[in-house]
């Protein structure tokens, strides 16, 4: 067996799969089904690992025909043939994202520019192929020699902007299903939202905790009064309150310490990350490793972990695999904030052999460590567009 392991292939299958009513969010954005790609990286020994990449048009301009297209033509290129582990020479414990192989493979997926989800999933399939040619599991790959310190996962969920009935059954059936943590959509009513939020507290009681995502739909000159008046509601914090290129705004208001501020939309990169620490914009890192990968994510993670912010693992309305992908970086140290890791309850279906059930606010990580994807389930959800 040659010493050197080199990556071989890479295949994207698109898949489908139908939700419990639409997710909107921001101004005018909605989702009402998952159209997403699987994408497979296959390595010279044989060893293959899965990822999901999530087209967001309205976020990163990505699309279910565009994943494909730029993995085939731009990505699958740049990458097929290079070493990616040399059984000689392994990275030191703790050391897997320094290593000089993954680093060139990563820096050539970069010299193509955006295209956050498709670089993401190569990342992140390379990586699964990887644990399964070290007989790890993903977790312990990612770990790379250090102990988890965590079992179970603190999980938030997502809850959409709609009619105030429609989210107060909608947020009652997760809290049944084993929710505690809630993210609120708000922006397009205020009055609106401030009403839906009182009555998702009268309905669901202190047990759960909620907090806020504008999605970049505040005002400058009206952000203070109205993160006061969540903060006096007893939200945790409040996501991305004002549009990301008003830079100077959104570092007086984190200043102002109305309340606790998540940095999502402005951070979509580690450069990203570099702008906003250097003018001080946010309290909690949200790390999306359907954008970021499993490469990017951890150097992330260390920059916001060396300023003393908090982080949570964010969801771009990922299925059961991409799911399973945050939880994994939710359980590498330094993570206390709960994580979106609960959008396939969403769902009508998954492409996984396993459902990843909650209880009392958690996600088992031994849930997430057995699930696989299923191929057939895979083929059936590709057949469904």
């Amino acid at each position: 067996m040659s010493p050197q392991l080199t990556l071989t292939a890479i295949e994207t299958t698109p898949f489908y799969l139908p939700m419990y009513g639409a997710l909107q969010w921001g101004k005018s954005s909605s989702l009402a089904r998952v159209a997403h790609v699987a994408v497979r990286v296959i390595l010279s020994d044989g060893s293959s690992g899965y990822a999901e990449a999530p087209p967001r048009p309205t976020i990163y301009g990505e699309t279910i025909h565009s994943i494909p297209a730029v993995i085939a033509h731009e990505l699958a290129p740049r990458v097929v043939g290079l070493p990616v582990w040399d059984d000689a020479a392994p990275p030191a414990p703790g050391h897997l994202f320094a290593d000089p192989a993954l680093g060139k493979l990563h820096s050539r997926l970069h010299e193509i520019k955006n295209n956050h989800t498709a670089k993401a999933a190569v990342d992140m399939a390379l990586h699964a192929a990887l644990a399964q040619r070290r007989g790890l599991t993903l977790l312990h790959h990612l770990l790379d020699g250090q102990p988890a310190t965590v079992d179970r996962l603190r999980v938030s969920y997502i809850l959409g902007i709609g009619s105030r009935d429609d989210v107060l059954v909608e947020a009652r059936k997760v809290v049944d299903q084993g929710v505690r943590v809630l993210k609120v959509k708000v922006g397009r009513d205020w009055d609106d939202d401030i009403a839906r939020i009182r009555e998702l507290q009268q309905e669901l009681g202190p047990d759960v905790d909620l907090y806020a995502d504008a999605n970049e739909c505040l005002e400058a000159h009206e952000a203070p009064a109205k993160l006061d008046q969540l903060r006096a509601l007893g939200l945790l914090y409040c996501e991305e309150p004002l549009p990301v290129e008003q830079i100077a705004a959104r570092a007086a208001l984190r200043a102002g310490g109305h309340l606790p501020l998540i940095a999502d939309d402005s951070a979509f990169t580690l450069r990203d990350l570099a702008r906003e620490l250097a003018f001080d914009t946010f309290d909690i890192l949200n790390i999306k490793t359907a954008r970021t990968g499993f490469t990017e994510s951890a150097h992330m993670l260390a920059h916001a972990r060396a300023a003393g912010k908090g982080i949570m693992i964010g969801s771009q309305a990922s299925a059961g695999l991409g799911t399973c992908h945050a939880a994994l970086v939710a359980a590498l140290p330094g993570i206390a904030h709960p994580s979106e890791l609960s959008f396939p309850l969403k769902l009508r279906g998954d492409i996984l052999d396993r459902p990843l059930p909650l209880a009392d606010g958690y996600l088992a990580l031994s849930d997430v460590l057995a699930a696989q994807v299923d191929p057939v389930a895979l083929a059936a959800a590709a057949r469904a567009a």
